[in-house]
């Protein structure tokens, strides 16, 4: 008998879904109102690849401590927990910020209308209060490009409104690992005031060896209605991570000998991170007519940030070098304003905003000795700052019932500023500043074949400058690279969503993007990075995305993307070795998968079950692609039970990760310079969560 290929992810939802379909009922989507051209519409209507998780979806992911948690959900974007709070997520769009050691790179992070990334174009996904959040935006192509300083995608976080009886809320989650999140919540409405405050205590003592991590955070949000035309929002947030160890990668010895270790430096130097925040904004929104609106934003905060890096001592003390460990002292700031009418036009009507965004950030750095733990000598003391100014145009035309189109236009100008205080024999004033400019087309059109189904393009350009992390460091001196250029990409992209019933809804996207002058990672050792600019890349794939409701008790959910990241053309790397025309980027997978088959029974009020299938393709440890990771297929199982008792509603999850305890690598370190390249991902791992609300 010939033997059966084995049975892959894919086809297995195809198998469920040929099952169901026999039996789908007319059970209609809640549909998402999302922001992706800076004004509320349906995802349907949206023209471009967005998708949103809602708070339902976000309380039953985990913790809430992760993006990771709850967008594998959404194709085109990877989050990639590292199990290594020192370093933020490995988050990536459309491989856009894969080679990122260290926050979120190649992505736009906003919360509540307030930037959470730089104006360099580095942000933090750990200020992200996900207790507090409502929903969760994921906007991939070319109309991303509107937002600024870039690449391929923006994520946006809005904090949940407060119900209209208010409450106060309990949790408490327990993990593996010692996992920990207390969390206290008042939420409501009093008169035209609507309010949330959240606290959140994690703690975790870590899945490998000096990985520990603690996180105090509150996130508040203020809205009222200052008048019939007027709303203020005031947010603030307050972020507090005093402890968090760096247990860096892994050679494929070390992986395969003991995944759970850190390598010896990150003991003897205590390599980790302590961070803190805090942020306040205010948005304004006033309606001048029935036509136009008009929004204004300001926002100020101040981080602090100390990182001991595992750098060996003899490195540490050569004249040109920054030591170990890394002192920032980084305050921040930025204001925005945007017009917005809608008009008549020919049988439609046109949309249009004008828009103007100003942000600056200056840091102190200071570099010390890390003597193998202890702070040692000056070694590096520099005033950092960036200025970006932004100037944007879009506008919205429903031309008629058959098509609509959008255009925009968006000049950015960002400027660095290093001014050098260590001058030292065999250390010169590295004193200098950089300049990028950027203006971006976005146009886009779509046919809408119907009432159901719309089938759109559009294709624009990206800007992306490099970061105060990227131009940190240079090769052979001290100092600054300023010499690194932005990149500059040409994103095309053709997409097609279909209501196939009332219960069925499929999105899918195709894209090709081209970018010249890559940012790419020239080296990697002991925490610090340093690097240069590739030749062009070129980034294509498909995503899919597919919900359904087949009965009252049964949902499924997919989503499925596909990614080739290759070099275009042959550059030499850091370390001088020919990067071969055609070679993959490191850190990108090839391919990904989230399948989800939801049940809540209709004779059992309140308990609900899911199981979820994650597969994660292969990815390329560095330029030269000398090796790689397998690809790994996960199976979660979740279940959950809600019950309301008078004012009080309990609830409460138990989440089992990783069923079959499978052992694979969860995330690289692009071109790491002693090949530790890899960060494994735990075995099997279970969660409980609880929670009580009581609503006066």
């Amino acid at each position: 008998m010939p033997s059966r290929p084995p049975l892959t992810p894919t086809a297995l939802y195809v198998g469920l879904w040929l099952t169901l379909a026999g039996t789908a009922q007319a059970q209609a989507l809640q549909e998402v109102v999302v922001s992706a051209n800076r004004q509320e519409q349906k995802t349907f209507d949206a023209p471009a690849a967005v998708q949103a998780v809602g708070q339902d979806v976000i309380g039953v992911a985990g913790p809430r401590v992760n993006l990771s948690e709850s967008l594998n959900r959404v194709p085109g974007i990877t989050v990639l927990n590292r199990q290594n709070y020192a370093q933020d997520l490995q988050l990536s769009i459309r491989g856009s910020g894969s080679r990122s050691p260290f926050g979120i790179r190649g992505a736009r992070l906003i919360v509540d209308g307030i930037p959470a990334t730089m104006p360099d174009g580095q942000g933090q996904a750990s200020t992200i209060s996900l207790p507090s959040a409502g929903r969760i935006e994921v906007l991939r192509g070319p109309l991303a490009q509107l937002y600024g300083n870039s690449s391929a995608g923006v994520v946006q976080v809005f904090t949940a409104d407060g119900p209209a009886r208010p409450e106060v809320l309990g949790s408490l989650d327990a993990g593996s690992d010692g996992l920990q999140r207390r969390g206290l919540q008042a939420a409501g409405q009093q008169g035209s005031l609507n309010y949330l405050v959240d606290l959140s205590d994690f703690r975790t003592d870590g899945w490998r060896q000096n990985s520990a991590a603690e996180r105090r955070h509150l996130n508040a949000r203020l809205r009222t209605e200052v008048s019939d035309q007027t709303r203020l929002t005031v947010v603030a947030n307050v972020f507090d991570q005093p402890v968090s160890g760096d247990p860096l990668g892994l050679t494929r010895a070390q992986l395969a000998t003991n995944p759970r270790q850190a390598d010896i430096r990150s003991t003897e130097y205590q390599a980790g991170k302590d961070v803190s925040q805090r942020q306040i904004g205010l948005v304004l929104d006033h309606r001048l007519d029935g036509s136009s609106e008009l929004m204004a934003r300001a926002y100020a905060g101040q981080r602090d940030l100390e990182s001991r890096l595992s750098i060996p001592l003899m490195f540490q003390q050569a004249p040109t070098a920054a030591g170990g460990i890394v002192e920032l002292d980084r305050e921040y700031s930025g204001t925005g304003l945007r017009y917005s009418r809608r008009t008549p036009l020919g049988e439609g009507q046109l949309s249009y905003s004008i828009g103007l965004d100003l942000e600056r950030l200056s840091e102190r750095r200071r570099g010390f000795i890390n003597n193998f733990g202890v702070r040692g000598e000056l070694k590096r003391d520099e005033d950092d700052s960036v200025q970006s100014t932004g100037v944007y145009a879009q506008a919205d035309w429903a031309i008629n019932e058959d098509w609509s189109a959008v255009a925009g236009l968006r000049a950015n100008r960002v400027a660095f500023k290093v001014e050098d205080f260590y001058i030292r024999p065999g250390n010169p004033d590295d004193s200098g500043r950089a300049r990028f400019s950027a203006t971006n087309p976005v146009i886009g059109l779509t046919r809408h074949l119907g009432p159901d189904r719309n089938l759109y393009v559009n294709v624009g350009r990206g800007f992306e400058t490099p970061t105060f992390t990227e131009i940190a460091y240079r090769v052979g001196g001290s100092g600054p690279n300023l010499d690194l250029k932005a990149a500059r990409s040409t994103h095309v992209e053709f997409g097609y969503k279909a209501r196939l019933t009332p219960a069925q809804r499929l999105d899918v996207a195709l894209f090709h993007i081209g970018t010249s002058d890559e940012i790419v990672v020239a080296a990697s050792s002991g925490g610090r990075t340093i690097y240069t600019n590739a030749g062009k890349t070129r980034r294509s794939g498909i995503e899919i995305a597919h919900s359904a409701r087949w009965a009252a008790e049964w949902q499924t959910h997919l989503a499925f993307s596909t990614l080739n990241a290759r070099f275009a053309e042959a550059f030499s790397s850091g370390g001088g070795a020919l990067v071969s025309k055609g070679n993959r980027l490191p850190g990108t997978l090839d391919r990904q998968l989230f399948a989800e088959l939801a049940w809540k029974p209709e004779t059992l009020p309140g308990i609900s079950a899911a199981l979820e299938v994650v597969h994660l393709g292969r990815m390329a440890v560095d330029d030269l692609n000398t090796d790689r990771t397998e690809a790994a297929t996960v199976f979660h199982l979740r279940l959950g039970w809600e019950q309301t008792l008078g004012a009080w509603t309990l609830k409460s999850y138990l989440r089992v990760d990783n069923l079959a305890d499978k052992a694979y690598v969860g995330s690289v370190i692009a071109n790491e310079g002693n090949r530790r390249f890899f960060e494994p991902a735990p075995g099997r791992q279970w969660g409980l969560g609880v929670s009580a609300a009581y609503r006066f």
